[in-house]
């Protein structure tokens, strides 16, 4: 089966209830995975029930032999498309950039045509200093700098 014949069938279905489509796989087995996430709230047990029974409706099981599962992006996933970016804003992230930077930052604003801007603070010798200060930065990062960026998870 073909990835985008997949998301193109299911688009509809899952934008009416309130997701969107993050990412489908499909292996040399026909094994296929659809990750779905929402713009408010959380995938619940009835968006996965839901797009998994559309799947069904539109493509025929027995006319090609498939498996399926339907589940959330899931939090320890990287962000894949501009919608998990929105989704985020005002949230701490982890980001890796390409050349191996990996920092926690606030995501403050996302822009398809800019990237990410970011918000952290770091503990650094300022120049000409001495002593290590902690220093805020902002900083607005183009994607084609990015290697991943999930979200972070905190521990109380």
């Amino acid at each position: 089966m073909d990835k985008k014949l997949i998301a193109d069938s299911l688009e509809g279905i899952v934008s009416n209830s309130g997701c969107f489509i993050v990412e489908v796989s499909v292996s040399a087995d026909n094994d296929i995975e659809v990750y779905i996430d929402k713009l408010t709230g959380t995938v619940d047990w009835d968006d996965c029930t839901a797009v998994d029974k559309a799947f069904h409706e539109i493509f025929d099981q027995d006319a090609e032999d498939y498996s399926l599962t339907v589940s959330s992006a899931g939090l320890d996933r990287p962000f894949k498309v501009l919608a998990q970016y929105v989704k985020a804003v005002g949230t701490k992230v982890t980001v890796s950039l390409k050349g191996g930077r990996r920092f926690v930052a606030s995501l403050e604003a996302v822009s398809p045509e800019q990237g990410v801007t970011l918000a952290w603070t770091a503990r650094e010798v300022p120049e000409g200093g001495k002593k290590k200060e902690t220093v805020s930065h902002v900083e607005t990062i183009p994607f084609d700098q990015i290697n991943s960026v999930t979200p972070y998870i905190e521990f109380e």
